[in-house]
């Protein structure tokens, strides 16, 4: 199996449950940024080995979190020798509303993948858009460039949509599929 590495912040833990639902999809290992916007000793290593990089983070106010920033500014280092060059990425966010500017921070994380020379993944999923469909259904929220999801801000990351995380599962074996 080839080596992906999900690395993400989740503030309140329901970017967290989608990391892990992509995780298990792709058969992936976990990279968390910290509330402080720190990697663990090993992160930097661990992406370095990876084929494919699936970036994820809330949207807040419209983008990344600042602790998703600071890594992707600290990944400059990396941008400076082409570290990740010709690595495969994709991404994917959570907010509590059903756009929220979801794009927006789906689009960062396309530009740093860009800077980074690699190449992208969207979600490759069409969207479950007919009468017939429910929240959890695949792909409801409708994502094209990456995995969109959706938790209501007074829900528990217990509680969040079926259909989100099995899209979660779906797209991330999507990537592990690509990576092959």
């Amino acid at each position: 199996m080839s080596d992906i590495v999900v690395v993400f912040h989740s503030g309140y833990g329901h970017t967290q449950r989608v990391a892990q639902a992509v995780a298990e999809g792709a058969e992936a290992q976990l990279l968390a940024i910290d509330a402080d916007g720190n990697l663990p000793a090993e992160g930097w290593d661990l992406l370095a080995a990876a084929d494919a990089i699936i970036m994820g983070s809330p949207t807040y106010m419209g983008g990344v979190s600042w602790q998703f920033k600071k890594f992707a500014d600290a990944s400059s280092k990396v941008w400076y020798t082409q570290g990740w060059r010709n690595k495969l990425f994709a991404g994917f966010t959570n907010s509590a509303t059903m756009n929220g500017d979801k794009v927006a921070t789906v689009t960062y994380l396309w530009h740093l993948a860009m800077q980074h020379g690699g190449l992208w993944a969207g979600l490759g999923i069409l969207p479950s858009n007919d009468k017939a469909a429910t929240r959890d259904a695949i792909n409801y929220v409708g994502g094209y460039g990456g995995l969109l999801t959706t938790s209501p801000s007074d829900a528990s990351p217990a509680e969040m949509s079926r259909g989100d995380l099995e899209t979660a599962r779906v797209f991330g074996k999507r990537v592990a599929e690509l990576v092959k």
